[in-house]
C-alpha cells in the first residue's frame, strides 16, 4: 500500500509546486487546482489565461460518474460588425468575441466541492506572488512572444505586457526577470471581492473599456451574463474501463470515438508493432475527425441523431470497418493549432481531477486588459461566417472547442486522469496515452513521455500531413511509406507534440506523470 496520498502534474513546475502546497495543507484537488489554474495564467501567459476557457472533469469516491464542467464563453450577444466579413479576424479586437468562462468554472468546481474550505485569499497567494515577485521567462513564453511581435493587431496594453522586455522595446527573453504587477493587484481584488468581481463591478468595467476600444462587441451585460454549466460528461464503456470527457462543444466526442475505434480494431487485428499502433490510430482519427460536420460545434447546432449516436456498437464498428490496417486513406482536413495547459490532481479525500484551460491561439487576441495583466482569448476564430457551416457565427453561441480533460476508471478500480494541450492534436495523444497505459502495458510515465506525432495543420505549419518525432520515425519509417502516409520527420521532444500528462489512482500506487515537452513536474507526495 503506497503510503503517498496526493499528486499533481503541470506542464510548468510553479504550478505544480502550488498544487502540492495547498494539497499538502489539506486543501482538495479542486482547491489545488484553482490554486494552480492561477499560477499558471500568470507563468504560462502564452498558453492559457483568466481571459479564456476552462472545462473540468472531478471524480469523488464512491460515485460513478465524475462532475463535469462547461467553462465555455458564449459569443457577444450583437454580432453585427461581422455582416461585412468573409471570415472571422484571428487577432485583435474582432476576434474577442466570445466571453472568458474559466474564473465562472473555478466558481463551479469550489461550489460542488463538499470538502473545500480555504479561503479564495489563500487559494490565490501563490498566483500573487509569483505575479508581484516575478518569475524567470521560459524559452516556450519568448518563443510565444516573437510570434506575437510581428501581430499588427496587438494593442498596446499587449504591447506593454510582453513585448517590451526590460524597457528595451523587445519581445521577452528566455531568462529575464519578469513582473506583473497588474495581474497580482486582479488577482488580490478577487480574493477580497470574491470570484463574481470577474464578471462584474469596477473591474470588469475595466475589461469592457478596454475590449471596445480595441473593437471587440462583448459587452457589460454579455460579461455578467457568463455561466459555467455542470453538464452529464460522455460516457463510452469498453472491455475492463469506462472513458469519460466533455460533451458539446468540446472534441470530447473525437477523443472518446477515436479510442471506441481502437477498441474494436485491436479485436479485429493483432497490433503488435509502433507502426501498427502509429497507423490505426492516425486512421482512427481520420474517420472521426470526417464527421466533425455533424458533430462538433455548440450542442443547440450539432446534429443530434449523429451526436447521439456517436459513441454506439454500430457507429464504432461501422468506422472501424473503414479503417485499412495496410493503407492509409488521403487527408484533406485543415486542423487548427491551438495553446492550452492540461493539469491533473488527487487529493487525500480521494477527489481525482482533470482540468484544462486555455486562449486558443498563443495569448489568445493579442488584446490585454490594460489594468487586468492578461490578455483575452481568440476561441471565437472557430467560428465561420459561411451560413451553411455548423459553427456560423450567432449570437450567444459556444464555439467548436479544442479543449477536452479525460479520465478513465478501470473495473479493478484504478482512475486514470489524463490530457493534453495541442489543439486538435489533443485526441490523438490522449488515445496514444491511453492505448500506451491501457492496452500496451506502458507506464504513464512512458506514455506520455514516449515520441508522438500529430496529423494535421500545427503553429506556422501550412502542411496538414502526419508530423512525426525523429526518433519514432527512424523506427518505422518504411512501414509508414509502405501504407502511404504523406508525413514527415521532426524534432525530437518537440513542442508542437503538445504538453501531455497523467495521474495514475490505484489501491496500491499513486504515480504522475508530466511531459518532457514542457516545463512541467510531477509530483507524488503525503498530505501532512
Amino acid at each position: 500500500m503506497s503510503d503517498h496520498n496526493i499528486a499533481f502534474t503541470a506542464p510548468h513546475w510553479a504550478a505544480s509546486e502550488a498544487g502540492v502546497e495547498i494539497l499538502k495543507e489539506g486543501g482538495t484537488a479542486t482547491e489545488a487546482m484553482v490554486a494552480a489554474a492561477a499560477v499558471i495564467s500568470v507563468v504560462y501567459p502564452h498558453m492559457n489565461s483568466i481571459g479564456g476557457d476552462g472545462f473540468w472533469l472531478i471524480d469523488n469516491p464512491n460515485e460513478k460518474t465524475p462532475i463535469a464542467i462547461d467553462a465555455c464563453g458564449r459569443s457577444a450577444s450583437n454580432i453585427g460588425a461581422y455582416k461585412n466579413h468573409s471570415q472571422m479576424p484571428s487577432r485583435g479586437g474582432l476576434s474577442a468575441v466570445t466571453q472568458a468562462g474559466t474564473v465562472r468554472g473555478w466558481q463551479q468546481a469550489l461550489a460542488n466541492d463538499k470538502n473545500a474550505k480555504l479561503p479564495l485569499s489563500r487559494i490565490l497567494e501563490p498566483a500573487i506572488s509569483w505575479a508581484r515577485n516575478g518569475f524567470v521567462v521560459s524559452a516556450s513564453l519568448q518563443a510565444g512572444c516573437e510570434k506575437l511581435a510581428s501581430v499588427a493587431e496587438t494593442n498596446q496594453a499587449f504591447k506593454s505586457l510582453y513585448l517590451n522586455s526590460n524597457n528595451q522595446g523587445k519581445p521577452l527573453q528566455a531568462g529575464d526577470n519578469y513582473f506583473n504587477p497588474k495581474l497580482a493587484s486582479t488577482f488580490e481584488y478577487l480574493a477580497t471581492h470574491g470570484l463574481d468581481a470577474f464578471y462584474q463591478g469596477e473591474l470588469a468595467d475595466s475589461f469592457v473599456q478596454d475590449l471596445a476600444a480595441a473593437g471587440s462587441q462583448l459587452t457589460r451585460e454579455d460579461l455578467a451574463n457568463t455561466a459555467a454549466d455542470v453538464v452529464t460528461p460522455l460516457i463510452l464503456s469498453i472491455n475492463g474501463a469506462t472513458c469519460f470527457n466533455l460533451p458539446a462543444p468540446t472534441q470530447g466526442i473525437h477523443s472518446l470515438q477515436i479510442i471506441g475505434v481502437l477498441d474494436k480494431l485491436k479485436q479485429q487485428h493483432n497490433i503488435t508493432t509502433e507502426a501498427d499502433w502509429l497507423h490505426l490510430i492516425v486512421e482512427a482519427t481520420k474517420q472521426s475527425f470526417s464527421k466533425r460536420g455533424t458533430l462538433w460545434a455548440d450542442k443547440t447546432a450539432v446534429v443530434s441523431d449523429a451526436y447521439n449516436d456517436a459513441l454506439t456498437e454500430n457507429t464504432l464498428n461501422t468506422l472501424a470497418k473503414d479503417v485499412d490496417i495496410k493503407q492509409a486513406k488521403t487527408w484533406p482536413y485543415d486542423a487548427e493549432p491551438g495553446d492550452t495547459v492540461w493539469m491533473g490532481a488527487k487529493d487525500k479525500y480521494g477527489q481525482l481531477v482533470s482540468f484544462i484551460q486555455s486562449v486558443y491561439w498563443e495569448f489568445g487576441s493579442g488584446v490585454a486588459m490594460s489594468e487586468g495583466g492578461f490578455s483575452w482569448n481568440n476561441r471565437g476564430l472557430s467560428f465561420s461566417l459561411q451560413n451553411s457551416d455548423i459553427n456560423v457565427l450567432a449570437a450567444n453561441k459556444k464555439p467548436a472547442h479544442t479543449l477536452n480533460p479525460a479520465m478513465a476508471k478501470f473495473d479493478d478500480g484504478r482512475r486514470l486522469s489524463y490530457g493534453t494541450m495541442g489543439g486538435e492534436g489533443q485526441p490523438q495523444t490522449q488515445a496514444a496515452i491511453f492505448t500506451g497505459y491501457a492496452w500496451r502495458n506502458k507506464s504513464i510515465e512512458k506514455a506520455v513521455a514516449d515520441p508522438r506525432w500529430l496529423l494535421g495543420r500545427t503553429w506556422g505549419e501550412d502542411s496538414t500531413n502526419l508530423k512525426v518525432e525523429k526518433a519514432l520515425a527512424d523506427q518505422v519509417s518504411d512501414e509508414l511509406n509502405a501504407r502511404g502516409h504523406d508525413w514527415q520527420s521532426v524534432d525530437d521532444n518537440n513542442e508542437m507534440m503538445g504538453h501531455a500528462g497523467a495521474i495514475l489512482d490505484a489501491s496500491n500506487t499513486l504515480e504522475a506523470a508530466t511531459d518532457p515537452r514542457s516545463d512541467g513536474k510531477a509530483i507524488v507526495a503525503k498530505a501532512v
